[in-house]
């Protein structure tokens, strides 16, 4: 069974391989990272782990029982007043299973109990129907406002983890 795990030094080149075997599919819906993301992965890794130690951001990965990355979760820009940018991507090959709904859901618990963040924010563009649909199903809610995705129009979304907080407490004090 698929794992969320913190992004780990030891993770990088499982993730380099993730990256490199799902750029073109990526590639249809996001911006392309370059050649450049790829040429100075392992710099690039060492500052997302500086980041995440120095709290600006969580990084994430869904990692299978043989260690293979199927997808990252990541909440950036992490704000003093609790709030952060949501991010995910799948690979291909484990798109349609319930991955990504299940991870951002964990995501949410995460953010609200271990980094006591209170609000989550995302956008994906209009044509992008899986990503809104996640979205939809892990509780976040359109704001209305109207974005641009490289070029692409879309939607900003925002999920209020008050009732994660509140779940996550009744589940403690429980005997």
């Amino acid at each position: 069974m698929p794992e969320l795990q913190r992004l780990r030094r030891d993770h990088a080149a499982a993730l380099l391989a993730f990256e490199r075997e799902n750029r073109a599919y990526f590639a249809q819906t996001i911006p392309d990272r370059g050649d450049d993301y790829f040429a100075g992965f392992d710099a690039r890794h060492a500052e997302l782990l500086a980041a995440q130690e120095a709290g600006l951001d969580h990084f994430h990965l869904i990692v299978d029982s043989d260690g293979e990355v199927l997808g990252r979760v990541n909440l950036v820009a992490v704000t003093t007043d609790g709030t952060a940018e949501l991010g995910y991507r799948i690979a291909e090959r484990a798109t349609r299973r319930g991955l990504a709904t299940s991870a951002v859901r964990q995501i949410c618990v995460l953010a609200a109990t271990a980094y006591g963040l209170t609000t989550l924010r995302a956008e994906t563009t209009l044509d992008n129907a899986g990503s809104r649909a996640v979205l939809t199903r892990a509780g976040f809610v359109p704001t209305g406002e109207e974005v641009v995705l490289s070029g692409q129009p879309g939607l900003a979304y925002v999920r209020d983890l008050s009732d994660v907080r509140e779940a996550a407490a009744r589940e403690t004090a429980a005997p």
